[in-house]
């Protein structure tokens, strides 16, 4: 009875101590880990992680590494599959939907200031001026043209039928449009170029910024819903962890805004910021 006494409390111990030991592995489930992965697109989202996120992370003792990608398809999968921890380039309707399609369980954790989409010219010099028969040049893919079109019916040009589904915008879903504009639909990467064989181009803004183009230089800025803007992305089962909650609180800190306002001026706040 001692020997299987003995060997029971032995089970325990070795119980116990593995369960402390994988609590503190800094595995992907874990929440005290202190060495994370951000990743990010190449440009002005990787700059914002590195400038304004990764300094208040390291305050509180984490170590950052921050991967740039070069497309919108890697950082979600990297993110399923464990190579990064959190993302930040994508809005939520990019979110739900890649997350839909690929069978993916992605949360987001909290908004941030995005680069608004404009309108640009070399031919204008106001929005007014765009003269009948105009050719726009403007992005392919249904999101982003549906971003467009709201922003050209807000800026008096076009009117568009209700409840557009923004992930199947077409120009069909144009219903008025007075000066008979010509829309160009092109890759959303060759907008920049159009600005200058184009009369005008509809630029997401964070393809303005990788083309070094100044974003208060637009004829005219959409006015962002929040839905639009980029959020900070986690797989959801680590939305309560420690360093998902460090990385809100990150984002949530005066630092973080000091810097938005010094270093990416032009960008629109989400509302949280704004109350």
């Amino acid at each position: 009875m001692k020997k299987y006494l003995s060997a029971l409390i032995l089970l325990l111990v070795v119980g116990l101590l593995s369960a402390c030991g994988s609590s503190s592995s800094g595995s992907s489930g874990s929440g005290d880990k202190k060495n994370i992965a951000i990743g990010a697109t190449a440009g002005p989202y990787s700059d914002m992680v590195t400038k304004a996120i990764k300094p208040q992370l390291e305050k509180k003792g984490y170590k950052v590494k921050v991967v740039e990608f070069s497309d919108y398809v890697q950082p979600n999968l990297s993110l399923s599959k464990g190579s990064i921890d959190a993302n930040l380039f994508q809005h939520k309707i990019y979110m739900e939907n890649f997350a839909k399609e690929k069978n993916l369980k992605l949360s987001e954790l909290i908004s941030v200031p995005t680069a608004p989409m404009g309108v640009y010219s070399e031919k204008f010099k106001k929005i007014e001026d765009i003269k009948n028969g105009s050719t726009i040049a403007i992005a392919n893919d249904p999101v982003n043209l549906a971003r467009t079109l709201l922003m050209f019916q807000d800026a008096g040009l076009i009117t568009i039928k209700k409840d557009v589904n923004p992930l199947t915008a077409s120009e069909k879903d144009i219903q008025d449009n007075p000066k008979k504009l010509q829309f160009k639909p092109l890759e959303a990467a060759q907008l920049p170029r159009a600005v200058g064989s184009a009369d005008v181009s509809a630029v997401p803004g964070n393809f303005a910024i990788a083309a070094k183009m100044n974003l208060q230089d637009a004829l005219f800025l959409e006015n962002m819903p929040d839905q639009y803007r980029n959020r900070v992305v986690v797989n959801t089962k680590d939305v309560k962890s420690q360093f998902a909650k460090d990385i809100k609180a990150a984002v949530e800190s005066k630092e973080f805004e000091q810097t938005m306002d010094k270093e990416f001026k032009g960008f629109g706040k989400p509302e949280w910021m704004k109350k």
